[in-house]
C-alpha cells in the first residue's frame, strides 16, 4: 500500500512541475519572435514528451519497491522488538533458501536493526520506530550464526544491544 502512495505522490508532483512549463510553452505561441532553434510547437512537444517519459520511468522504477514483502507460501516470519538496550527475538528455526520476513518494531525509542553474517558484513537492515511495524525480507543462502546489532544510537548502553540467531541448512 505504501509503495502505491509513494508512486502516486511522485507522479502528481511531476505533473505539478511539468504543467507550468507546458502552459508557458502554449502561452508563448503568439508572443513575439521565435527564441532559440526550436519552434514553439517543438518546445511544447518536447516538454510533453519529457513528462510522458518521466512518468513512465518513475512508474517502472517504483513498481517493484525494493523492500516490499510479497505474499508467498514458503516464508519464515521472525518478530523482533527493540528495547533499551536489548533485542527481543521470537524463537524460530530458520533455514537457508526460504525467504525470511523480519517484523520489526520497538517499545521505546528508534533503533536500527542490522543483521551481520559471520564475516561481520552487513547483509540487511531496517529501522525500528515506536508505533510502526516495519518489515524487511531476506533469503539466507549460507547456514551459520548471524548477529543483530543496533545501528542507531539509542542511549548509554547502545553498544551492548546485540543478539544472535542461527540459520540451518535446509533439508533436501
Amino acid at each position: 500500500m505504501q509503495q502505491h502512495t509513494i508512486l502516486l505522490v511522485t507522479i502528481i508532483i511531476m505533473a505539478c512541475v511539468a504543467l507550468p512549463f507546458l502552459f508557458a510553452a502554449s502561452a508563448a505561441k503568439d508572443k513575439g519572435p521565435q527564441v532559440g532553434w526550436l519552434g514553439y510547437g517543438a518546445q511544447r512537444s518536447l516538454v510533453a514528451a519529457m513528462l510522458v517519459v518521466g512518468v513512465a520511468v518513475t512508474g517502472i522504477s517504483l513498481a517493484v519497491w525494493p523492500h516490499s514483502v510479497s505474499a508467498g507460501p514458503a516464508r519464515q516470519v521472525v518478530n523482533v522488538t527493540g528495547h533499551q538496550w536489548y533485542w527481543e527475538i521470537e524463537d524460530v528455526r530458520l533455514v537457508t533458501g526460504s525467504p525470511v520476513v523480519f517484523n520489526v518494531h520497538t517499545e521505546d525509542v528508534n533503533h536500527g536493526l542490522g543483521v551481520y553474517d559471520a564475516d561481520f558484513r552487513l547483509i540487511v537492515q531496517i529501522q525500528a520506530m515506536p508505533g510502526y511495524l516495519n518489515q524487511v525480507q531476506y533469503t539466507f543462502e549460507k547456514p551459520g550464526k548471524y548477529r543483530i546489532l543496533c545501528m542507531e544510537f539509542c542511549g548509554v548502553a547502545h553498544h551492548d544491544m546485540t543478539s544472535e540467531f542461527t540459520v540451518s541448512a535446509a533439508k533436501s
